[in-house]
């Protein structure tokens, strides 16, 4: 798998993998589909955008994951997303993706990754454990648009340790 940072060509591509998960529901905060502009804004190269990389796996960008500074995280704190193509679910994606965005993070500065998990996404959830994140915070009954109360789990990762990640 090959590790790059993502460019404004990569949006359409990216953009119909992000709104496949979206339509899928059950994993992600997002609820409503992302024009390839909007996609370019929030992922690639927006005001809050920090940095963006994706996977690439046999001709195909794999999945991505970003770090921002979307909803004005605390001091010292970068947000992540992370998201992987279910169609061809390609293994290995995100734990690919996350020594690059950690790299980033710490070129960048920051003191932890921040990352908001909806508290139904099991598979999400066990990603983030894995990677080395721990739970600091819940936000309870976090409404989805038709009203539907979700808790999100808030993990963080202290940036500059020495953790090993194991592979998925």
């Amino acid at each position: 798998m090959h590790i790059r940072r993502a460019v404004p060509a990569d949006a359409e591509e990216l953009c119909s993998l992000l709104n496949e998960i979206i339509r899928t529901g059950g994993t992600t905060a997002l609820e409503t589909p992302l024009s390839a502009a909007e996609f370019t804004d929030w992922f690639i190269d927006g005001e809050f955008t920090l940095v963006c990389h994706v996977a690439e796996h046999d001709g195909l960008l794999a999945g991505f994951q970003s770090l921002s500074l979307y909803g004005d995280p605390p001091k010292g704190f970068a947000d992540i997303a992370t998201f992987a193509r279910t169609n061809p679910k390609i293994p290995g994606v995100g734990s690919a993706l996350f020594p690059a965005t950690r790299a980033a993070g710490e070129e960048l500065g920051f003191e932890f990754i921040n990352a908001t998990i909806r508290a139904d996404n099991v598979s999400g959830l066990a990603y983030y454990t894995r990677m080395g994140f721990e739970d600091y915070d819940r936000l309870v009954q976090v409404p989805l648009l038709d009203g539907t109360p979700v808790d999100r789990i808030k993990k963080r990762f202290k940036l500059g340790t020495s953790r090993h990640t194991s592979s998925e």
